[in-house]
C-alpha cells in the first residue's frame, strides 16, 4: 500500500492525507468482502476500510441455510418451504418479496463462494451435508468442519480478497455527502485523521453486540454503520429486534465476546433442561427446543427467573460423534472446564444479532445515491421481528454480492468526486461500561416502560466527546444506537419476535408494521 497523500488547502482537516477510490467498502466480513469483490470483478478500483480483524463471520457456527437445485435436494425442500419458515420466524414483519428474492438466490451465491474457494461437509462425493436448525421445517443447513462454517467462509473470502486493496486498522467515522449522494468517507487511520474521496459507499460492518455486556459477536461490533448512516439522515428500521442468541455458553466471571452454542446442536438431539432436569421448553412450541430463537430464548429467560438459578444447560450426551461433529463447540466448553460428553452445557441467553438496521431494498440500496448497506447493519425486509437461524451468512452472501455490482455500477456513471471533510467531531458518549450496564440492565430479552424510561433518561445526559479515537468513535456510535433502539422499544407496546414487553406480553395486529428510528443522541 502507498502512504497516502497529504491534503491541501486550509481548514480543520488540512495537512491530513487523502485518496481516492470508485468504490469504498467499510468491513471484512462476509458481505463487506463479497461485495468488494464483485465491485472488483467489474472493473472499479476498490478500498475497504478493516477497523478488525475479526468479524462475526469468522465466529458463525451453524451454516448457510440454502435450497440446493432439483437434482440435490432432499427432505422435499424447495424455494417456497424455506420462504414459508422465514416469514413464520419474522413474525408478520418479512417483506415476502424481499424474502422469496433472497432465498431463491442462494445457491448460486453459494456456487459463487465454493468458486472462491470455500469447502463444506459432506455426506458422500459431491453432496453436502444437511443439517437442520430451529424454526426450519427441512435440513437444509450446510456446513463445514463440522461447527466452523464461519471460519471457513472467512478463510475462502481473506484468500480471494488479496486482489483487494484492504486498508488495516482504518476507521470510518463519518459518512461525507453533496447534494444527498455520497461523496467520500472520513477516516481515522495510523497515519492520523484523512479523507478517501469515492461515489460509492458500501456499509458491511456488522451488528451491535457490544451495546450489552455479554455478547457472541467480536469486539468490533459496535453498531458503527447504524450510527454513520443516522448521521447523514438515513432511516432505521425495526432496531428494537435484537435477537437473543438462546444457547451462550455462561460464564459467571465472564463479559465481552462468548462462545455460542450452535443450534445446530439442538438439530442433532441435544435437549434443554433446568438445575432440576425438567425441560425448558415443553409444552411452550411444538417444535420444542428447536422453536425459533426468540420462543426459546424467552421460555428460558421466564424459566430462571421461576427458579433462581443463573442459567440453564444443554445436555448433549446422547450425541454420538460430538468431539467430531462439534470441535468449535467442544473446545470453547474445555476452556471453561466443561466436557460435553459426560456433563450438561450451562447456557444463557446472549446478544446475538440485530434483525434490524439500515433501510435498504434487496440490492443493497439505500435513499442516498451511492450509498448502499449490507450483511447485518441492513434492514431488507429478510428477518422481520426474528431472524430465522443461518440466513445471516446467505443474506450476507446474496445481498453483499448485489451491492458490490450496484457500487460498482453507481461508480461508473458517476465518476470521480471530491468530499468537503466537517468540523472536528462532538457526539454524545456514555462509558462504555455505563452503557452496557444499562441496556444489559433495560433492553435486554425483556424490556418495560419503567425500564426504558431510565435507560432514555441516562442516554439524555450523556456528554460530549470528540472522536479522537476508535474508542471514542465506538462509545459515540454505541450511544447514538442505543437511543435510538430505545425509542423504538419504547414505541412498540407489544411482545412479537425477539422483542418481548413484560407490560405488554400479548402481539398487537395494530403494530403489524416496521417502526423507523431517526437520529438521536448525537
Amino acid at each position: 500500500m502507498t502512504r497516502p497523500a497529504a491534503c491541501g488547502g486550509s481548514g480543520p482537516w488540512a495537512g491530513h492525507w487523502q485518496q481516492r477510490a470508485d468504490v469504498v467498502v467499510i468491513g471484512t466480513g462476509v458481505a463487506g468482502l463479497v461485495a468488494g469483490l464483485a465491485a472488483h470483478r467489474l472493473g472499479r478500483k476498490v478500498v475497504v476500510l478493516s477497523k478488525t480483524s475479526d468479524t462475526a463471520t469468522l465466529f458463525a457456527q451453524g451454516g448457510i441455510a440454502v435450497v440446493l437445485p432439483d437434482a440435490l435436494r432432499e427432505h422435499g425442500d424447495s424455494v417456497e418451504a424455506h420462504v414459508t419458515d422465514t416469514l413464520a420466524a419474522g413474525a408478520g414483519l418479512c417483506d415476502p418479496e424481499a424474502v422469496r428474492s433472497i432465498v431463491a438466490d442462494g445457491y448460486r451465491a453459494v456456487s459463487e463462494l465454493v468458486g472462491d474457494g470455500a469447502r463444506f461437509d459432506e455426506s458422500a462425493p459431491g453432496r453436502w451435508s444437511l443439517t437442520r436448525e430451529g424454526g426450519h421445517s427441512r435440513r437444509r443447513i450446510i456446513h463445514a468442519g463440522g461447527d466452523a462454517t464461519g471460519a471457513e467462509v472467512q478463510r475462502a473470502l481473506n484468500n480471494a480478497a488479496a486482489v483487494l486493496d484492504i486498508r488495516r486498522n482504518h476507521v470510518a467515522i463519518e459518512l461525507l455527502c453533496d447534494d444527498d449522494a455520497v461523496t467520500g468517507v472520513l477516516v481515522l487511520s495510523d497515519d492520523g485523521p484523512g479523507v478517501v474521496h469515492t461515489p460509492s459507499v458500501i456499509l458491511a460492518t456488522g451488528g451491535l453486540g457490544h451495546l450489552y455486556s455479554a455478547t457472541t459477536n467480536p469486539a468490533g461490533s459496535t453498531s458503527d454503520g447504524v450510527a454513520l448512516a443516522m448521521w447523514a439522515g438515513l432511516p432505521i428500521g425495526d432496531l428494537e429486534f435484537v435477537q437473543f442468541h438462546p444457547t451462550m455458553l455462561f460464564d459467571r466471571n465472564g463479559g465481552g465476546r462468548r462462545p455460542l452454542i450452535t443450534e445446530a446442536v439442538r438439530g442433532e438431539g441435544a435437549v434443554l433442561i433446568d438445575s432440576q432436569g425438567n425441560s425448558v421448553t415443553q409444552g411452550v412450541h411444538p417444535m420444542g427446543d428447536l422453536a425459533p430463537r426468540d420462543v426459546v430464548a424467552g421460555a428460558i429467560h421466564a424459566r430462571l427467573e421461576a427458579t433462581g438459578d443463573e442459567c440453564v444447560y444443554l445436555d448433549a450426551r446422547r450425541i454420538a460423534n460430538f468431539t467430531t461433529r462439534f470441535p468449535t463447540v467442544t473446545a470453547a466448553c474445555r476452556a471453561a472446564g466443561i466436557d460435553p460428553t459426560v456433563e450438561p452445557i450451562p447456557v444463557v441467553p446472549g446478544a446475538h444479532y440485530s434483525c434490524g438496521g439500515v433501510i435498504t431494498d434487496v440490492h443493497g440500496r439505500t435513499d442516498i445515491a451511492g450509498l448502499f448497506a449490507a450483511g447485518e447493519v441492513a434492514c431488507t425486509g429478510m428477518h422481520g421481528a426474528n431472524r430465522l437461524a443461518s440466513n445471516s451468512l446467505l443474506e450476507g452472501l446474496v445481498v453483499g454480492g448485489r451491492a458490490g455490482n450496484a457500487a460498482a455500477a453507481h461508480a461508473l456513471t458517476v465518476g470521480s468526486v471530491t468530499a468537503q471533510p466537517p468540523e472536528p467531531l462532538m457526539r454524545r458518549a456514555l462509558r462504555r461500561s455505563d452503557l452496557q450496564r444499562a441496556m444489559s440492565r433495560h433492553a435486554s430479552v425483556m424490556r418495560d416502560a419503567d425500564g426504558l424510561g431510565m435507560l432514555a433518561a441516562e442516554l439524555d445526559a450523556a456528554p460530549h466527546r470528540a472522536i479522537r479515537s476508535r474508542a471514542d468513535f465506538e462509545d459515540v456510535a454505541l450511544t447514538t444506537t442505543a437511543g435510538a433502539l430505545a425509542s423504538a422499544a419504547m414505541a412498540r407496546t407489544e411482545s412479537r419476535g425477539c422483542h418481548h414487553r413484560r407490560d405488554h406480553p400479548a402481539t398487537d395486529p395494530a403494530l403489524t408494521r416496521s417502526l423507523v428510528a431517526a437520529a438521536a443522541y448525537c
